[in-house]
């Protein structure tokens, strides 16, 4: 019989007991005997009620993350998704030697929120391209809807509308929101390259960086060519934790997660 069921029982079986004792108690009169069971009988239909309660409890509260979400410009966030990801603070170390400068120095002074598992992963990702001479930092990580929405009505009133909705991901669809896409930067003799085309340019280092994605469970979220699917322009610093069993499989089939999700948006589907 199913564990809570048989809990259920007992606890009605016990309340049960209760009434009929209570009732003799007052048909004869009630004595010492009978306020001892009374109190017996309590317990036990406590105790049950409350194990049953806990267990189900236990049951409905367990979350999941699922780490095959899809977020992009046609798919929102799920709407608890912000209570169920379990994020972890992470910030990056800068190599003795490496000046900073205002246009870089929030790479040393920010604390960057990660999913835990996919903080983990990238840890070892980091340090594995460490051992090959390529360094790695964290640049842009989690961000809540509320702080995407301030983004957007910052850029909406600086530059109007038309260059927000041009620029700027709707709050409830950036990919950010998920805790697990990361964006990094580089550092190459010495030196921190930040800026999107400087990294671009760097298709050699990239190369390296983008065959070891798979084997720590990440894909290439945004690749070059695929922006007719994914809705966004190739991105080689854009990496997306997804599993390493599902980042082998996407990378050996050369698709984007839409694709691998038969997700493509309806117009870019072809007969």
């Amino acid at each position: 019989m199913n564990k809570k069921l048989t809990k259920t029982i007992l606890a009605l079986l016990a309340v049960l007991a209760l009434a009929l004792t209570m009732f003799a108690c007052a048909k004869d009169g009630g004595n010492d005997d009978t306020a001892t069971t009374d109190a017996a009988a309590t317990d036990a239909a406590t105790d049950a009620a409350d194990e049953t309660a806990e267990d189900s409890s236990d049951d409905e509260g367990e979350t999941v993350v699922d780490y095959l979400v899809l977020v992009n410009k046609q798919n929102k966030l799920p709407d608890n998704w912000e209570g169920i990801i379990q994020l972890e603070d992470a910030t990056n170390t800068i190599p003795e030697g490496v000046e900073l400068n205002e246009d870089n120095d929030y790479l040393q002074t920010e604390s960057f929120k990660v999913e835990k598992t996919a903080l983990a992963a990238f840890r070892e990702l980091q340090a594995a391209l460490e051992e090959e001479g390529i360094t790695i930092l964290l640049d842009s990580t989690y961000r809540s809807v509320a702080r995407q929405q301030e983004i957007w009505d910052e850029f909406e009133a600086e530059s109007g509308l038309e260059y927000a909705q041009k620029y700027v991901a709707v709050p409830g669809t950036s990919e950010h929101h998920t805790g697990l896409a990361i964006d990094i930067c580089i550092i190459k003799d010495g030196v921190i390259i930040n800026a999107n085309d400087d990294m671009i340019a760097e298709r050699e280092i990239f190369a390296k960086i983008h065959e070891k994605l798979a084997d720590y469970g990440f894909i290439l979220r945004f690749p070059e060519g695929k922006d007719d699917i994914t809705g966004y322009a190739y991105e080689p610093w854009h990496f997306r934790y997804v599993g390493v069993e599902t980042a082998k499989a996407i990378a050996e089939q050369g698709v984007t997660l839409e694709e691998y999700l038969g997700m493509v948006p309806a117009e870019d589907v072809t007969e």
